[in-house]
């Protein structure tokens, strides 16, 4: 099974990028705009388009506030994954500042290459997004 992890730190408070991490329908324009471009919400899934048109269904696995953290599972993408658990998290680093952390454990090996590159876009996605809401304040 390959592991990849994606981080950043973030300039804003760890309560607002949680609350946007958190709004699991808004993925396309809290978080990460850009790298996602659309999310539908189907009950406890969420349908996403990415930047590339590809399409993933996600399935919702726990959300928790007190550790800022949701984890889901890929359940279909074009990648054709075996298997996907990933979780992303958001930790304090002071009053003004976090740290995004973003991993996923995934079948077959040979696709992590691929989603590390997809993950590291992301990161890079939702820092630049708050780093958007710094400037234009």
């Amino acid at each position: 099974m390959a592991h990849v992890r994606t981080e950043t730190t973030i300039d804003a408070t760890p309560e607002e990028v949680w609350d946007a991490l958190r709004d699991w329908g808004a993925l396309h324009d809290r978080l990460a705009p850009g790298f996602v471009i659309g999310t539908r919400v189907e009950g406890d899934e969420r349908v996403v388009t990415f930047f590339n048109g590809a399409v993933a269904r996600e399935l919702i696995v726990d959300v928790d506030d007190d550790a800022r953290r949701i984890a889901y599972a890929v359940v279909e993408s074009p990648l054709n994954l075996r298997h996907h658990h990933a979780s992303a998290q958001v930790l304090a680093e002071g009053a003004d500042r976090c740290r995004f952390v973003w991993t996923a454990d995934l079948l077959p090996e040979e696709s992590a290459q691929r989603v590390r590159e997809l993950m590291d876009r992301g990161t890079a996605a939702v820092q630049n997004a708050f780093e958007r809401q710094a400037t234009s304040a």
